[in-house]
């Protein structure tokens, strides 16, 4: 049981996202892990992670639950829901190789779309679970 491949797995989603075609003809490399003041609209911020150890007696691993979210302060949600369909695409079809460790799996769980008043802003959370692991740990 083990966050190890935490990062690998981050940076993974990172690349994938930044090199999908579809993803980057509606957000022009606007993925974000620290999104800067000055972001672009709309843009995708990888964001919160919760993850829990599973393992056997032929490995360690983790279970990954991911926020991806798209964020925009346009009015209405149709731009963010391109962008959103856009990025679920991009990761339910993705065969992402980690640079430690391996993804045994990655599937969409849900989503969620709100409005943040205060920000100005409408956000699309789409949640991920990866399974990964570490084959002879």
């Amino acid at each position: 049981m083990t966050y190890a491949m935490g990062e690998s797995l981050q940076a993974a989603i990172y690349a994938h996202l930044i090199d999908d075609p579809s993803v980057d003809a509606l957000l022009s490399g606007a993925v974000f892990d620290d999104v800067p003041t000055d972001a672009p609209d709309p843009f995708v911020a990888i964001g919160p992670e919760r993850a829990r150890g599973i393992g056997d007696s032929g490995g360690t691993g983790a279970m990954h639950q991911m926020t991806i979210s798209v964020v925009t302060r346009r009015k209405g949600y149709l731009a963010a829901k391109a962008v959103a369909v856009a990025v679920s695409d991009a990761l339910s079809r993705a065969d992402l190789t980690l640079a430690r460790g391996r993804l045994v799996s990655l599937r969409f769980v849900r989503a969620q779309a709100k409005r943040d008043k205060a920000e100005g802003a409408r956000r699309i959370d789409l949640i991920f679970r990866a399974r990964t692991d570490e084959p002879g740990l």
